[in-house]
C-alpha cells in the first residue's frame, strides 16, 4: 500500500528499528526525514536508502537542536503527517534501584521521556497541518505497570513508564490526533544484542502499520504486534 504525499520524521533513525522503519516507509512512498544526532552519519544512512529520504540533525535532549530541526522541516514541507519518537538510551542494564544514581535516571529521562515530549510539542504546528496527524512513541514492555515492574534496568524502565504516561496525556489533549505507544519486543539491535529473538523488520512492523494503515481513531493505546496490550 503506497502512501504518496505523506511525510514522516523519525528520531534516532540512523540505525536499528528507526532505520528499518525509515526504509519501509520510504518504500511505501513516504517522504522520510531521518533524524540523527550525528550529521555525517545521518547523511550517509539517508543516502543509502531508496526513495525520498532526507537527513536532519536532531538531538532530542537539546531544545536548540529541536528548534533548528523544526525550522528546517517547516522550510521544506507543508505538513508533517507522522512523528515517530524512536530515539532512546539504555544506560543501566545491570543497575539496582537501591543504588541507582539519580543523575543517571535524569539522563535517561532526558532522552526517553522528556525528549519525546519536547519534540512532540515543537512539531505540533506542522503536525496540525496534516489531515491525519499521528505520533508514535517507541516504548518498551520494561515500562509496563501491569503485572508489576521487574528489577532490570530501573532507570530505563521508569523512563518508559513515564513515556507511556506522556503518550496518554498527548492523546487526551489532542483528540484529532492518533497518539500511541508501542513495544517493539526484544529486537536484534545494538541495544537489544545479537541474542534477541526478533529481527529489525519485525520490530519496526507496528510502527509502519501505525504510520500507514491503522485507523485514525486508534489513539491513547499501548501496542505490540498490532494489538493493544495493558499498560
Amino acid at each position: 500500500m503506497l502512501s504518496m504525499g505523506k511525510t514522516v520524521l523519525i528520531t534516532g533513525a540512523n540505525r536499528g528499528i528507526g532505520l528499518e522503519a525509515a526504509r519501509q516507509l520510504a518504500a511505501r512512498g513516504f517522504t522520510v526525514y531521518l533524524a540523527a544526532r550525528d550529521k555525517t552519519a545521518g547523511k550517509k544512512v539517508a543516502a543509502s536508502l531508496k526513495g525520498d529520504v532526507h537527513s536532519v540533525v536532531l538531538d532530542v535532549t537539546l531544545p536548540g537542536s529541536i528548534r533548528k530541526a523544526t525550522q528546517e522541516l517547516e522550510a521544506h514541507c507543508p505538513a508533517l503527517d507522522v512523528l515517530v519518537n524512536n530515539a532512546g538510551v539504555l544506560l543501566d542494564e545491570d543497575a539496582n534501584m537501591t543504588t541507582l544514581d539519580p543523575a543517571l535516571l535524569y539522563q535517561t529521562l532526558q532522552t526517553n521521556a522528556f525528549g519525546p515530549m519536547r519534540v512532540s510539542q515543537a512539531f505540533l504546528p506542522l503536525l496540525r497541518k496534516s489531515k491525519e496527524p499521528r505520533i508514535i512513541n517507541v516504548s518498551s514492555a520494561a515500562g509496563q505497570l501491569s503485572g508489576g515492574l521487574g528489577t532490570w534496568a530501573p532507570a530505563y524502565s521508569i523512563s518508559k513508564t513515564t513515556l507511556n504516561a506522556v503518550t496518554c496525556q498527548f492523546a487526551a489533549a489532542l483528540p484529532d490526533f492518533a497518539v500511541n505507544a508501542i513495544s517493539p519486543g526484544w529486537v536484534r539491535t545494538d541495544m537489544g544484542g545479537e541474542g534477541a529473538p526478533l529481527s529489525v523488520e519485525e520490530g519496526a512492523d507496528v510502527i509502519v502499520w501505525l504510520a500507514s494503515e491503522a485507523p485514525q481513531s486508534l489513539t491513547g493505546k499501548f501496542l505490540r504486534d498490532r494489538s493493544e496490550i495493558p499498560w
